[in-house]
């Protein structure tokens, strides 16, 4: 810290106090703050050193005034409230990408906007310049929120495959329909022939492709699709468990199945205790993501792993790209069979 002029009293470190320590102008400084375009890397360590010794920590509003940036990010989720709180995926993902930008010494704001009146004010706020981009997760076909922040100029990047218009958005996504099939030629291999699936929704990416890939698998082994094999979920563990009880209901032969979220697969997994059936024995059940659910679940869940550390970092990296100056960007990731004790 440096002593002011005025009855000893200590003022904070300005980015004078670093260029002189660091003996370099403070146009260099400036540089070095704003990203260290053209600036030498002897010059950028002095400045860094300099930093580091007095203390200074950036004025971010006085620099948001002269860049034109808010220095955040926003993390959107467009699921009701007690979604965010039920589903351990989004609690990681905001973790994940929380210590990812982090590292850039920028904040993530969280915005839950579950209704149609909450997505309006989140976007008006959004293209109002409060944050430099937004990681958007859980958007559904037909929600406008993607597109019309892609319409607005602003920097954004999915958590999943877009569909439907907003087609040209950046996105992560772990590779839902290799993952499904994995899992239902797992199912298979056991010997089982009667496989039923509770699919995601069918308005997001994963839903779609997590069923797709296990029409793919059946239509390998020569098996027919049977519709009465197959209801819809939402993800949660309330729809796993009347998905369950309904597909026990429409084919009670059914000798394994494949849920489309661990958190779902918990709700089967109920379901099927109720009923009598014993897992695996007389029922073997897959999930997907490996989340804590997948542990927690009794039998732990054969499940298929997403990779989310990958995914929140790599979500951070094309955002800040794309903050910076570069195109939309896609990036896929692999899955994992993880075998546990439930199949």
């Amino acid at each position: 810290m440096t002593m002011s002029n005025t009855g000893g009293r200590r003022r904070p470190p300005t980015i004078h106090d670093v260029a002189r320590e660091a003996g370099v102008s403070r146009g260099t400084v400036s540089r070095v703050l704003n990203g260290g375009h053209y600036v030498s890397p002897a010059a950028a360590e002095a400045v860094n050193a300099a930093i580091r010794k007095t203390g200074y920590v950036v004025n971010r509003h006085a620099r948001s005034l002269i860049t034109g940036r808010s220095d955040s990010v926003g993390f959107l989720l467009t699921e009701p409230q007690e979604r965010f709180f039920e589903d351990p995926n989004f609690n990681v993902l905001l973790s994940g990408c929380t210590q990812a930008l982090a590292a850039h010494d920028m904040p993530l704001l969280l915005m839950l906007a579950g209704t149609k009146d909450e997505r309006r004010r989140i976007t008006r706020y959004i293209t109002a310049g409060h944050v430099d981009g937004v990681l958007l997760v859980s958007s559904h076909s037909g929600d406008p929120v993607a597109e019309e922040l892609r319409k607005a100029g602003v920097p954004l990047v999915q958590c999943g495959k877009p569909m439907g218009p907003a087609s040209k958005v950046s996105y992560v996504a772990a590779d839902d329909r290799d993952g499904a099939r994995d899992m239902v030629r797992h199912l298979l291999s056991l010997g089982r022939r009667r496989v039923g699936m509770v699919t995601g929704p069918l308005d997001l990416p994963g839903g779609v492709d997590r069923l797709a890939g296990y029409k793919e698998v059946l239509g390998e082994a020569g098996i027919d699709v049977d519709e009465r094999l197959i209801v819809s979920g939402d993800y949660s563990r309330a729809s796993g468990e009347a998905g369950a009880e309904r597909l026990l209901a429409q084919a009670p032969d059914m000798d394994a199945v494949f849920v489309a979220s661990d958190l779902m697969a918990q709700g089967a997994l109920t379901a099927l205790a109720r009923a009598g059936r014993r897992v695996p024995e007389d029922v073997a059940v897959g999930g997907f993501d490996d989340s804590v659910a997948a542990v927690e679940a009794t039998p732990a869940l054969t499940t298929i792993r997403q990779p989310y550390d990958r995914i929140s970092a790599e979500m951070v990296r094309v955002l800040l790209a794309q903050i910076g100056g570069e195109d939309a960007a896609a990036v896929i990731l692999p899955t994992e069979l993880v075998k546990r004790d439930s199949t």
